[in-house]
Parts: structure tokens; C-alpha cells; sequence
């Protein structure tokens, strides 16, 4: 029988109207085919989703990007306008599921916002616009002149920089070399990282791109840029839902 993850949902309305929860196809995509799991879609929204029974259901957890940035309270910062849309009933879940996760040791990824919540959750802070730090490039989705977004998807998720992977590290390890290039599609990052987070992966720029909760006693890593817009053809990304599909079998194997 097929692993199971749970991929988190996010808060969306449809044509204004509509509220749903949403999670990219790509995500579930790339559980099912390079993890190898059966990818199942739970909500962020505390009202819905019961942590505990969750979990018992789960074999891991993938914490996916989204629009909506960790709402600034979370950790010890002012909201603004311009920082919005924000998601507070995904961090409750989130935050929630990340600490849980690591404390029963189920396998635990999180990518883009996943990660921000990770570190979120051990008590670390964001920055809402990473490139109004000094030194910094801008992290944010290509856009043509007209301020649009690229109509290209090739373009958007391009290779755009690269992460300097701390030598000796999981990350390195698990890729086998200790620089890599990734796709940048992000304004909000790290700030400073909570206890327990491992910084693994850096841009040129500073930018904190790969984590590890350390003493974790599962999967439990973390990266900024979008792993799951291409790990069918992307040797990267293709390791990093590998060796969470590795994990989450074994986590399955030691239930049977």
C-alpha cells in the first residue's frame, strides 16, 4: 500500500464568492510521482483539520507555497497593508502542524511558505519584502515591463540564482554537491531562525534558501524556492521529494 501525505490547503475565493481551499496540482503531482505517495489534501483551517487525527492518518506532511504571507504577529512584528494577503487560519494549522510533526518525528517538507512557517513555528521571524534588506536581489516572480507576470512559465520558474549548500550538511549530502541553482518566486523570507533551525542553504545575497529542524527524528527540511513546479525533470528537486518519499515509506513500513 502507497504512503500517504497530507498536503495543506490555503484559504481562496472564487470569483470573489466562492470560498475554497486551494492547493497547486503541481504539488500533488510531484507526491505522486517522484515521492511516490498518495497525495491527500487536508484544510488549513483549524475548524476542519484535528492535528491529532491527522496525523495518525498521515505517513507526511508537505507544506506547500502560497500567496498569503505568515501573518507578522506570529512573530513579534506589525501588519501592514501592503503585506497582505495574509492566511491567519493556515498559520494556526501550519504552525501547529509543524511542531507536531517534529515531535512524533513524521516526515515534514515545506516549501516556500511551508518553510517560512517552519521556522516560524521554533520561534524565528520573516521580513515581508527580503528585497528592501541591503545587499539584497529581488526574490519576487519575473514580471514583464508592463508589471504584468511572465506570461512564460518556463520563464517564471527558471533557474534565477544560486544556493551555496553548507558543506557536510543534509542538504549536501542528500544532493551530493554543495551549490545548486533554484527558481525564485518569494518576497517574504527568514529574517532571523527560530531554535532548533538549521540554516543549510544561502543565496549570494544572503537569503536563507534551505533549513533542517536539527534533532528532528524525522524528514524535516525545509527550501525557499519552488521544488514542486519540476522534480519530474529537475535532478534537484527530483532528490529532495525522493528522499521525502524514502521517508515517508519507512514511516509507513514501521506502522504495518
Amino acid at each position: 500500500m502507497k504512503p500517504v501525505v497530507g498536503v495543506i490547503g490555503s484559504a481562496h475565493l472564487v470569483e470573489n464568492r466562492f470560498a475554497v481551499q486551494l492547493v497547486g496540482e503541481r504539488n500533488l503531482q510531484a507526491v505522486a510521482d517522484v515521492a511516490g505517495a498518495l497525495p491527500l489534501m487536508f484544510a488549513g483551517n483549524p475548524g476542519m483539520t484535528e492535528i491529532g487525527a491527522l496525523l495518525e492518518t498521515v505517513d507526511g506532511i508537505l507544506l506547500t507555497g502560497a500567496r498569503a504571507n505568515v501573518h507578522p504577529t506570529r512573530f513579534g512584528a506589525e501588519p501592514h497593508v501592503r503585506h497582505e494577503p495574509y492566511d491567519v487560519r493556515r498559520d494556526d494549522v501550519a504552525l501547529a502542524v509543524v511542531e507536531a510533526c517534529v515531535a512524533r518525528g513524521v516526515p515534514l517538507f515545506g516549501i516556500c511558505r511551508g518553510l517560512q512557517e517552519m521556522n516560524v513555528a521554533f520561534g524565528g521571524s520573516l521580513h515581508p519584502e527580503i528585497r528592501e534588506l541591503p545587499g539584497r536581489i529581488n526574490h519576487r516572480m519575473p514580471r514583464l515591463e508592463s508589471g504584468e507576470v511572465h506570461p512564460d512559465l518556463e520563464v517564471v520558474f527558471a533557474d534565477r540564482h544560486a544556493v551555496h549548500l553548507i558543506k557536510g550538511g543534509e542538504f549536501a549530502r542528500l544532493l551530493g554537491c554543495e551549490t545548486i541553482r533554484v527558481n525564485s518566486l518569494h518576497g517574504q523570507g527568514i529574517l532571523e531562525p527560530g531554535r532548533r533551525v538549521v540554516v543549510e542553504g544561502i543565496a549570494d545575497d544572503g537569503t536563507i534558501e534551505a533549513i533542517r529542524i536539527a534533532d528532528a527524528p524525522g524528514f524535516a527540511l525545509g527550501v525557499q524556492w519552488h521544488a514542486e513546479y519540476d522534480p519530474q525533470r529537475n535532478p534537484i528537486n527530483r532528490k529532495l521529494f525522493e528522499s521525502f518519499g524514502q521517508a515517508v515509506r519507512r514511516r509507513r513500513n514501521r506502522g504495518v
